[in-house]
């Protein structure tokens, strides 16, 4: 009896061997996250990744390094002295939910594997091909910093401005903390139909006393305390069906305090029958226009939109022709749109620009219609028209160890989830080179190591992570004594200092 178990545990084992032969196989004949996931720590190379941009993409990227090889040093290089890219200085102060996930990039600073880099610039304190002499692979992850220009008469005047500058200065991006808008005049003009143009619609027409509670800068703060803006139009140049924005976004503005929405029934006529087959997403997002536009107010609903100072708009159907001059010549006074019409349906449809023009009056002008993407070196492949690294999976094309992510690899569209997706895409697939051998990790690199000795050599002193949480303590410490989550510093010195005391 005894032999005829240990003749069965035999077997099993046998069994057990051969069944993870076949799933070893398995794995790898199929999809790189599978065989990635494959890969032991025992039979790991060393690999050296430098991740250039500390945004969501950036972070993610080397998350899912860390985790799926564990002979794995990611360092990550920023510009700024402090990290987490958009999720600082992009998502708006009114949304401190979208900003947890700031905890989980601080784990992954945190890991032994990965240091974080801060006040060193790409391309200016150390270059590309220097980064590629010290790691295995380099993965850029810096983002699309750029605006797209209107291309209009009048685009270069006084209080026109890009929504990412705007965005940027009541977010404390030091380099724009000296915007200093012009919110004298009653009407503002939001060019695009996206989050951003109601995120910066909402911020402007928001009670002070919900922004105080946020971590929204000072002077941003300050000024629109003292802003004459009561009226936010938002404008674009196609139909109710193609916004770009979505129901969450919608929802805030319509249930913004102190304010009433102001949709053209109009617009909306002959709708109800289309939106009915639409995808669920589109088909409540329209219907919540729908009944906005539509509906009367009832109730303390109807006297608190009869009551309200402020309101705001969406405007379908006009693209902006020019931005009309004050009569000195130096500030916006106005926008000239032309009226667009719709030629053919569904997704086939295009928006084409007639001859019947508006004039609306307006003191500032924000546009809204997209970022774009820059080479940070010459040796980058660059695509120009599209604003994006030309890549296969994050695989920079003719390029060998470079490899990219976020919306340098894809555009700037998407969330932060999209962007988290996107971010473990490229690292399984800079994995998959390491196991096919199409990425060399045979030879030992250098590293930070390398890389510091030369930033020493040239002054440049980085800011890493402990010395980030030392601005973090001086920022929350100061919001303590002004009732807010936080006061950011807004002067890359100051936030030096901080970081060296």
């Amino acid at each position: 009896r005894e032999r005829e178990r240990e003749g069965v545990m035999r077997a099993v084992g046998a069994l057990a061997a051969l069944l993870a032969r076949g799933l070893a196989y398995a794995c790898h004949m199929a999809a790189p996250h599978c065989r990635v996931r494959g890969l032991s720590s025992k039979v790991d190379p060393q690999l050296k990744v430098c991740v250039i941009g500390s945004g969501p993409a950036g972070f993610y990227t080397a998350q899912h390094l860390l985790k799926y090889h564990e002979s794995s040093v990611v360092d990550i290089y920023e510009k700024l002295p402090v990290p987490f890219g958009l999720v600082r200085f992009g998502v708006a102060p009114d949304h401190p939910e979208v900003k947890n996930v700031i905890n989980t990039f601080s784990q992954t600073a945190h890991h032994n594997r990965c240091s974080f880099y801060g006040n060193v610039t790409v391309g200016k304190d150390i270059s590309i091909e220097e980064l590629k002499q010290a790691y295995h692979a380099l993965i850029l992850t810096y983002g699309a910093e750029t605006n797209r220009m209107l291309n209009v008469p009048g685009e270069n005047l006084l209080g026109v401005y890009s929504a990412r500058t705007f965005v940027g200065w009541y977010n404390g991006l030091p380099e724009n903390k000296n915007l200093n808008p012009e919110l004298s005049s009653e009407t503002v003009v939001v060019l695009g139909h996206g989050n951003v143009a109601l995120d910066v619609a909402r911020i402007l027409l928001s009670p002070v006393d919900l922004l105080k509670k946020t971590d929204i800068a000072g002077h941003a703060l300050e000024a629109i305390a003292a802003s004459n803006v009561k009226r936010v139009l938002i404008v674009g140049r196609r139909g109710p069906l193609q916004v770009a924005f979505t129901i969450k976004e919608l929802r805030e503005m319509i249930n913004l305090p102190g304010t009433r929405p102001l949709l053209n029934p109009s617009d909306f006529v002959g709708l109800k029958q289309i939106v009915k087959d639409l995808p669920r997403p589109r088909k409540r997002l329209t219907e919540l226009m729908i009944k906005t536009a539509l509906e009367k107010s009832s109730g303390k609903e109807a006297e608190y939109q009869a009551a309200a100072a402020k309101e705001w708009g969406l405007q379908f159907l006009r693209s902006p022709l020019e931005i009309i001059p004050s009569n000195d010549g130096k500030r916006v006074a106005g926008i000239r749109l032309s009226v667009n019409k719709v030629e053919g349906l569904g997704e086939s449809a295009k928006f084409v620009q007639t001859e019947d023009v508006e004039d609306l009056e307006c003191g500032l002008v924000l546009s809204s219609i997209g970022y774009k993407s820059y080479p940070i070196d010459p040796c980058i492949p660059f695509d120009h028209q599209l604003g994006i690294i030309p890549n296969n999976f994050g695989r920079v094309l003719h390029a060998p160890g470079l490899y990219c992510s976020g919306w340098v690899k894809r555009g700037p569209t998407g969330v932060i989830v999209t962007t988290m997706h996107d971010g473990f895409e490229t690292a399984e697939t800079v994995l998959e080179d390491v196991r096919s051998g199409l990425l060399d990790v045979s030879a030992s690199k250098g590293g930070s190591k390398v890389i510091e000795a030369l930033l020493k050599q040239r002054g440049i002193r980085p800011v890493t992570f402990p010395e980030w949480e030392k601005i973090d303590n001086v920022e929350v410490a100061n919001g303590e004594k002004a009732g807010k989550p936080r006061e950011k510093l807004l002067d890359v010195q100051q936030m030096i200092e901080v970081a060296n005391q």
